[in-house]
C-alpha cells in the first residue's frame, strides 16, 4: 500500500494505492473485495480537535483533525467519517500592522481509519490569502475608516459651530471637519493591526483531491457503530432534522423517536440524553418539544414524538443514551450515525444547507483595537 498525497485548506489530497487479493481476504469482515476511484472533483470535509490560535500556537505544535463525513465513491465508502489526520503547526505569523493579518500553515503526515489502518500522507493547509487578494482587501477596509472619519469630522463641525457657520462660510466649516476626520481615519487605518488566525473544533477544513486514488470499498455492516441495548426497551430513530435555534446558530439536532417500553423499568424524557465520541453530554433543548422531556413511560406503554438536544458540532458522532438513575449509567446507547444511514436524501440535503456556513479563520477583534 502506497500514498503520496498532498492536502490544503480548500486544496489538495493526492496519492496512489495498491490493493491485492492477499489484502481483501485479510480483511474480508471489512472490504467488500472491490476497489473505487476517490476522483480529483471529490471534496473531504474534516474539522480540528483543538483550538489552534495564531497569537499562542506555537511552530512544532500537533494537531488532529477528523472527517466529519463518509466519502462515497460509485460502489460505497472509501473514506469513513471518523477518519483522523495527523497534523503539526509548521510555520505560522501573528497579525501586523497596515491590517495584516496572521496565518498559519499545517502539515498533514498520516490518517488513521476507524478501523485502524494506517496511511503515510504528505499535506499542507495554509490560511494566507493571494498577496493580491490580501492587499485588496486590506484597501477597501482602510477606505471605510477614512469615509467614517470623514463623515464623523463633517458631523462634529456642524454641532460644534452651527447650520449658520456653515452656511455663512458656504459650507467650507463642514468640509473642512470632514477633511480632519479623513484624516484622522486614514491615520487609524495606518495603525491598525489584521486579525490572528483562530481555527476551532466545529471550524472545517475542506480537501479537495488532485490526483485520482484508488481505495478499498467497505462494507456497510462493517461502519456501524456499536450500541448498548436494554432487553424490552426498544427505541427506534426515524429521523434526524439539524435545526437552528432561536439566535440562528446551527446547533441543534431534533430527533423522531418510536418507543416501546416492554421492559421492567420505567424511564423519563428527562434520562434521555446525547453523548458524544469524547463522553461529553447534551442534554435535552428547552427550545425544541419538550413534551417528551416531561413524559414518564412505564412498562408497556409506547410513545412517538420528537425530541431536541443543542450541541457543539452537528456533524461529530452521537448516540442517543438513556441514563440508568439507579446505577448512574447508560442504560441504552443508539448510535446516530447508523440511524443517519436510513434518513432520506431529502433530508440530508436540507440538513446540509442548515448546516451549511462560510468559514472565517480569523478572530473577530475590535476594529478599534490597535
Amino acid at each position: 500500500m502506497l500514498f503520496n498525497t498532498v492536502v490544503f485548506a480548500d486544496t489538495p489530497f493526492e496519492g496512489y494505492a495498491e490493493y491485492n487479493d492477499k489484502f481483501f481476504k485479510q480483511n474480508e469482515e471489512l472490504y467488500t473485495g472491490k476497489t473505487d476511484t476517490l476522483d480529483r472533483k471529490d471534496v473531504i470535509e474534516m474539522t480540528v480537535s483543538q483550538v489552534l490560535d495564531g497569537s499562542f500556537s506555537l511552530q512544532g505544535d500537533e494537531f488532529f483533525a477528523q472527517v466529519t463525513s463518509d466519502v462515497v465513491g460509485d460502489k460505497g465508502v472509501i473514506v469513513p467519517k471518523g477518519t483522523v489526520a495527523h497534523g503539526t503547526i509548521v510555520d505560522m505569523g501573528e497579525a501586523k500592522r497596515l491590517g495584516r493579518n496572521g496565518y498559519l500553515e499545517l502539515s498533514f503526515d498520516k490518517l488513521i481509519t476507524p478501523d485502524g489502518r494506517e496511511i503515510d500522507i504528505e499535506g499542507k493547509m495554509s490560511t494566507r490569502l493571494h498577496p493580491i487578494k490580501e492587499t485588496g482587501k486590506i484597501i477597501a477596509t482602510d477606505l471605510g475608516y477614512t469615509a467614517v472619519g470623514g463623515v464623523c469630522g463633517g458631523f462634529f463641525a456642524l454641532q460644534a459651530l452651527g447650520p449658520a457657520a456653515a452656511v455663512a462660510s458656504h459650507g467650507w466649516t463642514i468640509a473642512g471637519g470632514a477633511a480632519l476626520g479623513g484624516t484622522v481615519g486614514l491615520g487609524m487605518s495606518l495603525i491598525r493591526k489584521g486579525k490572528n488566525v483562530l481555527i476551532s473544533p466545529g471550524d472545517e477544513i475542506r480537501v479537495r483531491i488532485t490526483s485520482s486514488i484508488d481505495l478499498p470499498v467497505y462494507k456497510e455492516d462493517a461502519l456501524k457503530k456499536e450500541e448498548l441495548l436494554y432487553p424490552g426497551l426498544d427505541i427506534r430513530i426515524a429521523n434526524i432534522l439539524y435545526e437552528k435555534d432561536p439566535f440562528g446558530e446551527a446547533n441543534t439536532i431534533t430527533l423522531s423517536l418510536a418507543i416501546t417500553n416492554m421492559s421492567k423499568k420505567t424511564i423519563s424524557g428527562m434520562d434521555l440524553a446525547l453523548i458524544n465520541d469524547y463522553n461529553s453530554v447534551f442534554n435535552p433543548s428547552i427550545f425544541g418539544d419538550t413534551k417528551l422531556m416531561f413524559t414518564q413511560l412505564k412498562p408497556g406503554d409506547r410513545y412517538a414524538g420528537k425530541i431536541s438536544f443543542s450541541v457543539n458540532n452537528l456533524k461529530s458522532s452521537y448516540w442517543l443514551m438513556v441514563n440508568d438513575r439507579t446505577k448512574n449509567k447508560p442504560l441504552v446507547k443508539i448510535s446516530l450515525d447508523n440511524a443517519y444511514k436510513n434518513v432520506s436524501k431529502d433530508v440530508k440535503k436540507r440538513n446540509n444547507r442548515v448546516n451549511k456556513k462560510k468559514n472565517n479563520y480569523y478572530k473577530t477583534d475590535d476594529p478599534f483595537d490597535i
